[in-house]
């Protein structure tokens, strides 16, 4: 059981960088299918999913800032019926695709970008449950003393730009709606964790932050000329995935499937009880005071968990359309990405209000 109670300026450079720091993190070939045998892009996941999960078995999983496992103890979720031998905080994308080529993990959280990117690198893993978006989870800000005030004044900036994570495919939606092509701007690859730092630096000129990192930036740089503007493009998707080969596992596929309700549960007791969410997390771990939790949590998206992956797939199909527009990867049809044996899983698992 586990440990712990559960409950721009020239696209060729950009694609480099951006992929060559893939292939120097991994050692393998960045082009789709050079991995195929690594990473189990064969494996045979058509088998049904076992009905109970096998004594001893156990699963890696990532919990970004230790999310997970405070949802898990503060909502009283239950044991889950096999053993989590790790908890890793990690969370952005590129991070947990070479987590899963170095099979130190077993299956994430993460928006829709990753699992395209993944696949354009050529490494096999599939979603198994899915979460819909409705509301922004990003904002853009601004260098100190910018001037940018709108989307419209992005052209000829430098915009921080993750290919891999959420924050990337926002910031291609943002450019669409403003007319503004990719050419129009320079992008600077970066990874989201290389934002804040970018900003401060004046590396960049505009970078999307989450909504819960504006507080602090705008107390610190505010005063200074920073400023955030709001979007209403949404990155639909908050999901779980996991590799292929990990799939194609009886045992650890049955494991998954028990986590999956818990994964959905923990969403809603965190959603039901905002006041204690914001002082034990915002408060307690993230240093926000609790005027400033309170903000966050106001725009923060009620769960919902789709019976049906239909919109998802239409969603990720358009994203991953949009990345090949602007020559980041190739034209795929992105319902390779789906383990549709989970479905229905994480609706099931909550009440009726929460499926959507």
């Amino acid at each position: 059981m586990p440990s712990v109670p559960v409950s721009g300026p020239d696209r060729r450079l950009l694609l480099s960088s951006l992929l060559g720091a893939a292939v120097a993190a991994t050692g393998l070939s960045g082009c789709a299918g050079s991995s195929a045998a690594a990473s189990g892009s064969s494996a045979d996941l058509s088998a049904p999913l076992a009905g109970t999960v096998p004594p001893g078995t156990s699963l890696k999983i990532a919990s970004y800032q230790e999310t997970q496992q405070l949802q898990f103890r503060l909502g009283k979720l239950g044991k889950l019926p096999f053993t989590v031998s790790d908890w890793l905080n990690i969370g952005a994308g590129p991070d947990v695709i070479n987590a899963f080529r170095a099979r130190s993990l077993d299956v994430a959280t993460n928006a829709g970008i990753p699992p395209i990117q993944a696949h354009y690198q050529g490494y096999d893993a599939r979603i198994v449950a899915i979460g819909l978006t409705r509301k922004p989870n990003y904002l853009f800000a601004t260098k100190p003393g910018s001037g940018i005030r709108t989307t419209a004044d992005f052209e000829g900036r430098k915009l921080a730009f993750s290919q891999g994570q959420a924050q990337g495919v926002v910031l291609l939606r943002a450019l669409k709606e403003a007319g503004l092509a990719h050419d129009d701007v320079r992008l600077v690859p970066l990874t989201s964790n290389q934002f804040l730092t970018a900003l401060q630096s004046g590396q960049v000129d505009v970078a999307p932050l989450g909504n819960s990192q504006a507080p602090a930036y705008l107390k610190q740089y505010g005063s200074k000329g920073a400023r955030t503007m709001p979007t209403d493009v949404v990155d639909l998707l908050n999901l779980l995935w996991a590799p292929a080969t990990v799939l194609a596992d009886r045992a650890k596929a049955a494991a998954i499937a028990a986590y999956i309700p818990h994964w959905a549960r923990g969403q809603v007791w965190q959603w039901e009880h905002p006041d204690e969410w914001n002082r034990e997390f915002y408060v307690k771990t993230q240093n926000l005071s609790l005027a400033q939790a309170e903000a966050v949590t106001r725009l923060a998206n009620k769960p919902l968990f789709p019976p049906s992956w239909d919109e998802a797939v239409r969603w990720e199909q358009e994203t991953a359309d949009l990345l090949a527009e602007g020559g980041f990867v190739k034209r795929f049809e992105v319902g390779s990405l789906f383990d549709r044996r989970f479905e229905a899983l994480a609706a099931r698992a909550v009440p009726a209000e929460y499926r959507r």
